[in-house]
């Protein structure tokens, strides 16, 4: 059995876990569509609640190359998250290639009106079938 990757990053008091997975009954292998979705969770391990207002993401697909995706919040949601606590969500991409990669950013607002942002790790989105090639 083949393990699931983690990927984290944490910037400013925010730890980023991103953990990706092929979605097989969701694709379309002979139209070169390639599901995969993604977990992510959003750690506050600082002082100070925060709000997640806008995300980034830099999404490559090795056929059809890099597409960047930015808007309000996370799958309909500009979350609060106290000190402490955490966020999660799920949420997928489609690929034209067997593989490729996504990461990008999230930015935040503090409880005192100061906006930073937090690194989205890059993470590999992969079929497998690029290891038989």
């Amino acid at each position: 059995m083949r393990r699931t990757p983690l990927f984290h990053r944490v910037t400013e008091g925010i730890r980023i876990t991103v953990r990706p997975a092929f979605l097989p009954s969701q694709s379309d292998l002979a139209s070169k569509r390639y599901v995969f979705g993604y977990h992510v969770r959003i750690e506050n391990l600082a002082e100070h609640q925060v709000q997640l207002l806008t995300r980034r993401w830099l999404i490559h697909d090795d056929v059809a190359g890099e597409e960047i995706v930015e808007g309000a919040g996370v799958v309909g949601e500009q979350p609060v998250i106290p000190p402490g606590a955490v966020h999660e969500y799920r949420s997928f991409c489609v690929l034209e290639g067997v593989s490729g990669w996504m990461e990008g950013s999230y930015h935040f607002i503090r409880a005192d009106s100061t906006p930073f942002s937090a690194v989205i790790p890059r993470f590999l989105l992969q079929t497998g079938e690029e290891e038989v090639n």
